[in-house]
Formats: C-alpha cells, structure tokens, sequence
C-alpha cells in the first residue's frame, strides 16, 4: 500500500470546475471529493489563510493551535511533538522511503524534513513564468522517481495556480488562472501515469489524495478569519 500527496497551493474549487481537468476529474469519478473544507482550525483565530499554516495542517493533522504554524515565519512550529506523517510513518515501519518534491523551500526546510528522498529545485524567480517553469523541474523530478524508486509515500507540491492568482486573480473567469489550473493538471495526469507503468504496478495499491492548502480572492488569500 502506498500513498500519494499532491498539493495544489491556492486552487480554488470552482476554478476547477470552470476548467478542462480530465485527469482531476477521473480521480473524482473513481473516488470522492470535498469542496466544504476549511483550514481554519476552530480552536485558533490567529493562524492565517496562507501556506504555512495550512500545509501545516494537511500534513500534520492538526489544527495550528498544536502545530504552531501561523503564518510562513514558521516562528512557534512545533513539529517535534506534532510531526509530519512521514515522521510517523517510519515510526511504525522505519524502512519506508518518503519522498518530497518542492520548489517551495519551507516545504523541504520546515514542513518535510522527515522525509527520505527530497527533490525539486529551489524557486529561481518570482510571477507566474517563474513558478509555471518550477512545476514542470519538480513534475520531472517526481515522474522520474515513482517510475523507477521505492517509495512508501510521495508528496508533490505545485505552486503556480497561487502565483498566477496573486498576479492576475483567484477567480474561475480569471483566464489566466485557469490556464494554470489546467497546467497543473497535466501535471497529476503526468504523475498518474508514473505510477500506472511502474513495473510492479498490478501488485500494488495506490491511495493518490489532491488538495490545495487555501483558495483566494481578488489576488490575496490573507485574513481568512476575517472573510469566513
């Protein structure tokens, strides 16, 4: 059994629903979806509508007020105690290779650093060209590995849905903004593949989970708490 994590940073859900994603759209017919989410936790009103903390969460389990992420300082992480589920993981099963592809550094400094295999290079540059380019290098990256590595349980992270959406909008009539909603996409449907023509692929049994970590408005995500 093996697990799959991909994040898609500031993807609204109606962005995806004005778009052509076949391959969301698959994993939706094949199993379930959420749309009423929040990464608000209920017991905090000081961790904020950004990466941070809600990648924070998604990783971890836990609301902000244990995991201490509220915002992308990462100041009071508190990981030690509530770690990754990679940490935990290799608790129960210390051969198990976790795997993390990035090009957002906290990820692999903060948030993944339990991880076993890290790849992805580093953001070179800010805007949505930039970020568009990062995902195809952590894309390639992630195909490369799950054709050919071990893992247990991979994350991959693509961020130019949230970039794009700062320059231009988080909005589904937003063109540009669904353009990248569909780039990312290609980019699941890349990593599906991957993992369709691994070599054991008929003896193994993949749960593949896609999430974003907050939606946006006009071309912010901020103050969650203060638009909920």
């Amino acid at each position: 059994r093996k697990v799959l994590l991909i994040g898609i940073d500031g993807c609204r859900p109606d962005a995806i629903a004005a778009a052509n994603t076949p391959n969301l759209d698959r994993l939706v017919a094949a199993g379930a979806i959420s749309t009423n989410t929040s990464i608000l936790g209920p017991r905090d009103a000081g961790s904020d509508t950004v990466s941070g903390p809600g990648s924070s969460s998604i990783y971890t389990g836990v609301w902000a007020d244990k995991h201490g992420v509220k915002d992308n300082e990462f100041a009071g992480k508190n990981y030690g105690r509530y770690p990754h589920f990679f940490a935990l993981l290799r608790r129960a099963r210390p051969g198990a290779e976790t795997a993390s592809f990035a090009a957002w550094g906290p990820i692999h400094e903060h948030i993944l650093s339990a991880a076993t295999v890290a790849g992805g290079e580093p953001e070179t540059g800010k805007g949505p060209e930039a970020w568009t380019a990062a995902d195809v290098r952590v894309a390639e990256a992630a195909v490369k590995y799950l054709r050919e590595g071990n893992p247990t349980a991979v994350c991959v992270y693509l961020g130019q849905v949230d970039e794009t959406g700062h320059a231009k909008g988080f909005h589904p009539s937003v063109a540009e903004y669904v353009a990248a909603v569909e780039r990312a996409d290609a980019h699941v449907g890349e990593l599906l593949r991957a993992i369709e023509e691994r070599p054991d692929a008929t003896d193994e049994r993949w749960l593949v989970i896609v999430t974003t970590d907050h939606g946006g408005r006009g071309t912010g995500h901020g103050d969650g708490h203060a638009v909920e």
